[in-house]
């Protein structure tokens, strides 16, 4: 692993809890640095996954099919975001999920049977991933909770802050998708926004 990826990992691990170096390296000598191209996959349903990986560069969309076809797209995982198929993962059975790559991607990868083994006995690492739990959890209780009570142009708000700088780097379709409405609602939901407020005239 190079020193800029070092840094990255190093620097979402203490930005949890201060680590001690020991138990960084630990870590460190687990992780390896993988790229994917555009489209290619990190996780295909059916497939039972092993991995965990840090995104250091790129887009990653995770994402279902229906019986029918029809793509939902579940979350994007961008530059500094852990991503992994986590319940298929942690019961080692076939994914449901895709996770694709939106962009050219550098990750940071590792087995997580080895993950588990460097961290099991360690109270920092214990504390460690309570936190990327809790962060997970949170993340999709909000997700569940805006789809169920927020309209579309709310949904599309929160996507904007959730998300800063992504709807330039992906397309429209995925965005509707995620979103849960048609790439033409979210069109005129954008045309909504960018249009300046009236004012009635007053003498």
């Amino acid at each position: 692993m190079h020193a800029q990826e070092q840094k990255f990992l190093i620097g979402f691990l203490q930005s949890i809890t201060d680590i001690p170096n020991a138990e960084v390296e630990k870590v460190l000598g687990i992780f390896r640095v993988s790229k994917l191209q555009k489209n290619r996959f990190l996780v295909s349903a059916g497939e039972v996954p092993t991995t965990l990986a840090f995104v250091v560069s790129g887009i990653l969309r995770l994402y279902y099919i229906s019986d029918s076809g029809f793509e939902f797209t579940k979350s994007f995982c961008v530059e500094g975001d852990m991503a992994a198929a986590y319940t298929a993962l942690l019961n080692n059975e076939p994914s449901k999920l895709f996770i694709q790559t939106l962009e050219d991607s550098q990750l940071l990868t590792a087995n997580y049977k080895e993950y588990q083994a460097v961290t099991a006995e360690s109270s920092y690492w214990q504390k460690v991933n309570q936190n990327i739990a809790e962060r997970l959890f949170m993340k999709k209780e909000k997700r569940e909770s805006s789809l169920l009570l927020d309209d579309a142009q709310t949904r599309y708000i929160k996507f904007r802050n959730e998300y800063p700088g992504l709807e330039s780097r992906i397309k429209q379709h995925l965005i509707a998708s995620y979103l849960g409405i048609t790439p033409v609602t979210l069109s005129r939901i954008r045309a909504r926004l960018r249009k300046p407020l009236s004012y009635d005239n007053e003498d």
